[in-house]
């Protein structure tokens, strides 16, 4: 038996895998899975090994595919994932996160859904919904869609959820009822003193082995809460931008995340100057380091999408991104040098990395 890395894609066309060695330098390509399906998230169950896949189809609407053998089989169901006759229709899951036994699902139109049966068949979490927010919850660019879920690993009953474009949500009592978490994060596009709710967070990520450590990109800045997201201190100084989508995590180190500005959100939402790269900070925020060896040196026209940045969990960790022009990035030393690991896939929604063992 030995370890490797795999790396799980979803992309417009379907899912793909990578099956990469222990040294993360030569990697194989297998799929598209989950065919005729626009997957959003892949991510995998850590209680049992499952892989698992969230997605729309304009024809098939909305399901979760689970793979219990590493992606030779595939099931999927929609069971469950509606709003009923009197709701609307439910279009696409936009994230599937497992955690303390059960997995989430978050979608579009906004709202939350767990399965207790490994996503055989799903139930709303209402309270979410139920929030007395909800009537003015307006879409970002890419919709109304619970794109981010953040469970408390110490407490089953607490997590966080992201919403574009209406903020962070946390709740305490598994979902039953939730509290807005926005202060301190702008909301350059609406009038007047940042609101209660309103903002565009494109990502939350929790810092290792601190749960009350919250990291977060928005449209409009980067940020770090240091109370479980009670309150957000700006840490967009030193960066080239303040608007992005992904935000990834050191596995062991609570101070280091690393995030990829876009030129910004009216100028095209590529790298600034044509010029990609990802930034690092090792002091939570209050200094970045540019990183862009082995990524293009110029007429690097890409963007990287929220769920489109993973980090593995190896020593030194390694870091990877994938483009919505269909280019995969991984790097072995945490960002200090890269390789392109894949060329020619479909526009990239989301990666995740998993070390197996084999």
């Amino acid at each position: 038996m030995s370890r490797g890395a795999v790396l799980l894609v979803g992309t417009r066309k379907g899912a793909f895998i990578l099956d990469g060695d222990a040294a993360r330098r030569n990697w194989s390509i297998r799929g598209p899975f989950c065919e005729g399906f626009s997957i959003h998230d892949v991510s995998l169950d850590p209680s049992d090994g499952a892989i698992l896949a969230g997605g729309g189809s304009p024809w098939f609407g909305p399901a979760v595919w689970r793979s219990a053998d590493l992606g030779a089989t595939w099931t999927h169901s929609s069971a469950g994932l509606t709003y009923g006759d009197a709701g609307p229709d439910l279009t696409r899951v936009w994230n599937v996160t497992a955690a303390s036994g059960a997995v989430y699902a978050g979608v579009e139109p906004a709202g939350l859904f767990r399965s207790d049966d490994g996503g055989r068949t799903w139930t709303q979490l209402e309270g979410l919904r139920a929030h007395p927010s909800r009537p003015d919850w307006q879409p970002g660019n890419g919709g109304l869609i619970c794109h981010t879920i953040v469970p408390d690993p110490a407490d089953p009953a607490h997590m966080w959820v992201g919403i574009s474009a209406v903020g962070v949500f946390e709740t305490r009592d598994g979902g039953a009822t939730w509290n807005t978490r926005n202060r301190g994060v702008r909301a350059d596009f609406v009038p007047g003193p940042a609101p209660e709710f309103g903002q565009c967070v494109h990502k939350l990520a929790m810092a290792a082995g601190e749960p009350a450590t919250l990291y977060q990109q928005n449209h409009c800045g980067v940020y770090r809460s240091d109370d479980a997201g009670g309150t957000w201190t700006e840490i967009t100084a030193g960066l080239p931008s303040d608007f992005g989508f992904p935000i990834g995590v050191h596995p062991r180190d609570p101070g280091t995340a690393w995030v990829m500005p876009l030129n910004g959100a009216d100028k095209g939402r590529f790298a600034p100057d044509a010029k990609p790269a990802v930034w690092r900070t090792r002091d939570r925020g209050a200094s970045w380091v540019r990183l862009d060896r082995g990524l293009p040196p110029r007429d690097g026209y890409i963007s990287v999408l929220r769920e489109a940045m993973a980090v593995d969990d190896l020593e030194p960790a390694g870091v990877y991104i994938g483009t919505s022009t269909g280019q995969l990035y991984g790097s072995a030393d945490e960002g200090e040098t890269w390789t392109a690991i894949a060329a020619n896939l479909p526009p990239i929604a989301s990666v995740d990395v998993a070390i197996v063992e084999r």
